[in-house]
């Protein structure tokens, strides 16, 4: 039988321990918008509640939903997108082939319309974990949307932990200015979502604060949008997916996954 590549289970059971505490800090602070990991205290405890299950040997449902970011649809032209790099690295890489990863995004949501066909779309799966990525839709409803975009996404988190799982929620991506017409407010969405998270104490992956770290210059941000506008393509997804690895303790820079270039 062919061994999954990457770590064994008890390799990353070690591995895991010893970067469980760093990356659950390294986690709280860029949801907490702070400079440095040590300055928080606890990481959310959800956040090691996920990766107490990565540990373990029962398998996990997961899904991932949102918008046309998550759906992975047109600007991938035919790459992984990021739900399909996750279930490569947790499904084989991992070794938990009885996993189940779904991806339900769908096209030019918003959160009215995910919360209001959330049963269809997440909760009937009973999943463990539900990755939540949306607002680019919503944030051209404005200033005047702000506070409905921020009810929905309680909303959806709530839901989640009513259904017995754990909401993981996602700041969306950084996007080229010039060409994003109608997002104007989307900085304002994104410090939501971050504001959200703390609230309700749920596990978040902030995106957007790492792709203002990692590419602060627009031009050089390009390579990693595909519509040269919002879309993320192929390197904007592994990086997406690269991300969330590392919040949730599975990065292994010696995997196939985790070492996809990324320019």
């Amino acid at each position: 039988m062919t061994r999954p590549l990457g770590p064994s289970s008890d390799d990353l059971n070690r591995r895991t321990f010893l970067q469980t505490a760093a990356l659950a800090a390294a986690a709280t602070a860029a949801q907490r918008g702070l400079g440095r990991a040590e300055e928080v205290a606890d990481p959310p405890a959800e956040l090691l509640r996920i990766q107490e299950l990565l540990r373990g040997q029962e398998p996990l449902t997961w899904v991932f939903t949102g918008d046309s970011i998550t759906h992975g649809a047109l600007h991938t032209l035919g790459w992984r997108s990021y739900p399909e790099h996750f279930a490569e690295r947790v499904r084989w890489e991992l070794g938990r082939v009885r996993d189940i990863v779904i991806n339900t995004g769908i096209s030019g949501e918003r959160t009215g319309g995910l919360l209001a066909d959330f049963d269809w779309r997440a909760l009937r799966f009973q999943p463990q974990v539900v990755s939540i990525m949306i607002g680019m839709n919503d944030c051209a409803a404005g200033e005047g949307g702000r506070e409905t975009f921020r009810k929905n996404l309680v909303a959806l988190g709530e839901s989640v932990r009513t259904a017995g799982g754990i909401p993981l929620l996602n700041a969306p991506n950084t996007v080229y200015v010039a060409n994003s017409a109608g997002r104007e407010d989307l900085p304002a969405y994104a410090t939501i979502v971050r504001e959200t998270a703390v609230a309700m104490s749920a596990p978040l992956v902030d995106h957007w604060t790492h792709w203002q770290a990692v590419k602060p210059d627009q031009e050089a941000l390009l390579p990693w949008l595909e519509d040269r506008s919002i879309h993320p393509g192929v390197y904007g997804h592994r990086e997406f997916a690269k991300e969330v690895f590392r919040v949730l303790g599975i990065y292994d820079a010696e995997s196939p996954t985790c070492k996809l270039e990324v320019p």
